[in-house]
């Protein structure tokens, strides 16, 4: 199978936060078409790896975060839209916000039909429950429909049924998809490639086919 072009490339190079180093002599290469997963416990550096591939390229990334951030007021269908609120003018934005437009509605309702939202489509974000409100979080960053999917643990509130659906819309819309995970079975299943972190470093990246679970689950016995 051709590998795409190179979209993130990192060669021997420290990431950090806040001033504080975190990942260190990380040397990784994400193509396109890539479908990656990254393991390891909390602490390793997998949010700031996403963060770092985010900020490389803003405007191709859909970014899902841990935390969704949503305006607790306002409700999911408009928590979703705001995933596009870039691309349209102020007066657009507005009109749509006090009466929403027949275009953004079709579009939303239907992504919110496979989001499992349906029903709560016109609830305020404050009302929902916390799996309700990853999958408005998870809404907002498909309907940006840029091509690169980034997510950190987009799918950790939901129950594995749920979390198997969304996790193939997200790779059936994306050509490219970077997620943090820690369920092992789930990375193995969606996921072409698997990256794992140890301790702020790189210490696996192998093709998910060549991987078993077991094999994964030594990223999270700490040594």
């Amino acid at each position: 199978m051709d590998k795409g072009a190179s979209l993130f490339r990192f060669h021997q190079d420290t990431l950090g936060y806040a001033g504080t180093p975190v990942l260190r002599e990380l040397s990784l290469e994400v193509r396109e078409g890539d479908k990656i997963a990254l393991l390891g416990e909390s602490g390793t550096g997998k949010s700031t790896l996403l963060r770092r591939l985010r900020e490389l390229r803003p405007h191709e990334v859909a970014w899902c975060p841990q935390q969704p951030g949503l305006v607790p007021m306002l409700s999911a269908f408009h928590n979703i839209y705001m995933g596009r609120l870039e691309r349209h003018p102020f007066w657009y934005n507005l009109a749509n916000l006090v009466r929403p437009l027949a275009r953004p509605r079709a579009e939303i309702t239907e992504l919110a039909s496979q989001l499992g939202l349906a029903g709560q489509l016109w609830t305020a974000a404050e009302r929902l429950s916390g799996g309700q409100q990853g999958r408005v979080g998870l809404g907002r960053a498909l309907y940006q429909q840029k091509p690169i999917f980034i997510g950190d643990e987009p799918v950790s509130a939901l129950d594995e049924r749920q979390a198997d659906e969304l996790l193939r819309l997200v790779c059936a819309r994306h050509r490219t998809v970077v997620l943090a995970l820690h369920n092992v079975e789930q990375a193995l299943t969606h996921c072409t490639r698997i990256v794992g972190l140890r301790q702020g470093r790189v210490v696996l990246d192998a093709a998910s086919q060549a991987l078993t679970p077991d094999q994964l689950r030594t990223l999270y016995r700490s040594r």
